[in-house]
């Protein structure tokens, strides 16, 4: 049975800002701190790598009751007994990976309009990352979409929405309001000298959202 995940403070890991074989250690202090759902990112490593680096990752996940999504790499979500995977508007179409995963893993959608949103709302997504909020650096090709426009989608779908793309604790506070279910962040946690305070420091803002 599909667990529902507290989609509040999301970590979408980044090897480019925190270094591999820091990255277990990092993600086990983030979610002491109050991270809710991990997602894994990489894109330059093998598969080998990238299946070890998962299964003790799903390891951590398991023991600390977080969920941990995939980012795009239908395999190796499958090859860990991941949680789910997440995808973007380029890669698998939801249909075809519904059917892979089947009824009982999370999907999520990046969705960066209304349009794109309720595409992945009907296809059976559970969640949606709608972005980029704010310009980031993490994600050279993502579009800025703006808070006016994150409004617009989380009136128009009735799944759960991530706000992700350069959010962090100065600008965090803006998303009030916004009617989002939480918030992904990067580099703020993944880069942080503290990754415990870091995300309790997020947490907590995020209760105010």
């Amino acid at each position: 049975m599909k667990q529902k995940p507290n989609y509040r403070l999301y970590l979408v890991t980044d090897a480019e800002i925190c270094p591999r074989e820091n990255l277990l250690d990092v993600c086990e202090k983030a979610i002491d701190g109050g991270v809710s759902i991990i997602q894994l990112r990489e894109k330059d490593i093998s598969s080998r790598e990238f299946y070890n680096e998962a299964a003790a990752l799903k390891t951590l996940c398991t023991a600390k009751n977080v969920p941990l999504i995939i980012n795009d790499r239908l395999d190796i979500a499958l090859a860990v007994d991941a949680d789910g995977i997440h995808i973007g508007q380029s890669d698998m179409p939801l249909a075809a990976a519904r059917r892979i995963l089947g009824s009982g893993k999370i999907i999520g959608v990046s969705a960066g309009n209304v349009r794109e949103a309720l595409d992945a709302e009907h296809g059976s997504a559970d969640y949606l990352g709608v972005g980029a909020v704010f310009p980031t650096g993490t994600k050279k090709d993502a579009k800025n979409i703006g808070i006016d426009m994150l409004k617009q989608v989380t009136a128009a779908a009735s799944i759960p929405i991530v706000g992700i793309g350069g959010i962090n604790h100065e600008n965090i506070n803006l998303l009030r309001g916004s009617g989002i279910d939480g918030v992904a962040v990067v580099s703020c946690i993944m880069g942080s000298k503290d990754p415990y305070s870091a995300a309790e420091t997020l947490r907590e803002k995020t209760e105010l959202l």
